[in-house]
């Protein structure tokens, strides 16, 4: 198939609806608003190691029909699929494994679909290969799709694009009515340590869930807070920068998620969701304090609150924590492809990755078995 492809230097350069029209509505984070939002405030673009590169193939009418969230990536920072031991191979061969290209929506370890065909499905497998052309005519050592939305796994396979798979922990909403109908599927023991659990947690808090136009500049100050705590003690230096908070408030707050605790009126800990059509997605959380079960209370448990009385069919709460398991969130396989310029470098590759894919299977089917769940 002959195909015109244009590369573009952002997405906010893409016209909102026929960028959203490929996207499919679903998800929040392969959205314009989100992408552009991430562009406009800074947290991606010139000195943060991740440059918009979008790829859209049009159609006769030289329209959008299809498009890839595509970055030019000089570092491996922010993709929770970690790679560092393959640039080093790269690196120690005499290569430079940077820059690569990186299919994905940065810092968001989220399954998403990352080939926006919209009516055109049979234009997923040029999108890749305009990606493998892009990574040649450019002398990229590599391309990376990652947190591949289920259904599009097999056409990367198709592609013959190198797969790998991990672990998260995502709650499934068995059709539940309430938190309690959830608890009355778990064993008694682990029943009675969720309601522990919550009750330490609330105690002397106020929890407040907000949503929408209820989310006020005080709130995103606040978090901004917490975020930044966290971030500094996982990496260092914040993916987002403040503007991005307030560009989510003023563009996207329906799709906003934002559960805060307060101690005698003062916002003490918060997590950050989104909403999606199908799913909760718990991105970001953040204290002042140390109460113990704060933590699990204000991104578990009030995260499959929000999953039930929403309609949702499931919670993904992040990357991951088998502290989840114990929750009530099971373990579930994500998936991400990639594709290797240099032949013997890719069997390497190819070579771990089986070893590797065999390895979390076994995991998974181990942890399966210790879900709290009651068993028969």
């Amino acid at each position: 198939m002959s195909v015109t492809a244009r590369i573009h230097q952002s997405v906010g350069e893409i016209d909102v609806a026929q960028w959203d029209a490929l996207a499919g509505g679903g998800n929040p984070f392969t959205s314009h608003t989100f992408l552009s939002l991430l562009e406009e405030s800074g947290s991606v673009g010139e000195g943060t190691g991740w440059s918009p590169l979008p790829v859209v193939i049009e159609d006769e009418a030289g329209e959008p029909a299809a498009a890839l969230p595509a970055y030019l990536k000089s570092h491996s920072q922010g993709e929770y699929v970690f790679d560092h031991s393959w640039a080093d191979a790269w690196h120690r061969a005499g290569g430079s494994y940077y820059p690569k290209l990186q299919i994905s929506v940065p810092f968001t370890p989220a399954t998403g679909p990352r080939l926006l065909t919209g009516t055109r499905p049979d234009l997923a497998v040029p999108l890749l290969k305009v990606a493998e052309q892009l990574c040649v005519q450019n002398e990229l050592s590599s391309a990376h799709a990652t947190f591949i939305a289920p259904e599009q796994v097999r056409l990367f396979e198709e592609a013959g694009w190198l797969l790998r798979s991990d672990i998260q922990f995502h709650w499934d909403n068995r059709g539940y009515a309430s938190f309690d109908e959830f608890l009355g599927a778990l064993s008694s023991d682990k029943r009675k340590n969720l309601r522990k659990e919550r009750a330490r947690a609330q105690d002397g808090v106020e929890i407040r869930v907000l949503t929408g136009a209820d989310i006020r500049p005080e709130h995103w100050d606040a978090f901004w807070v917490f975020y930044q705590e966290t971030g500094a003690r996982k990496w260092g230096t914040p993916y987002l920068t403040r503007a991005a908070f307030d560009l989510i408030g003023a563009r996207m707050a329906d799709k906003v998620l934002l559960v805060l605790a307060f101690i005698d009126g003062a916002p003490v800990a918060g997590a950050l969701n989104f909403i999606g059509a199908q799913a909760l997605y718990g991105r970001y959380w953040g204290a002042v304090i140390d109460k113990p079960f704060l933590h699990f209370e204000l991104c578990y448990y009030q995260a499959i609150d929000a999953a039930i009385a929403l309609g949702l069919d499931r919670v993904e709460a992040g990357a991951q924590g088998q502290h989840k398991l114990a929750r009530g969130y099971a373990p579930v396989q994500t998936w991400s492809a990639h594709w290797i310029s240099d032949k013997g470098f890719r069997r390497a590759v190819a070579d771990f990755l089986e070893r590797e894919r065999a390895g979390v299977a076994q995991d998974q089917s181990f942890l399966v078995e210790r879900t709290p769940f009651r068993k028969g």
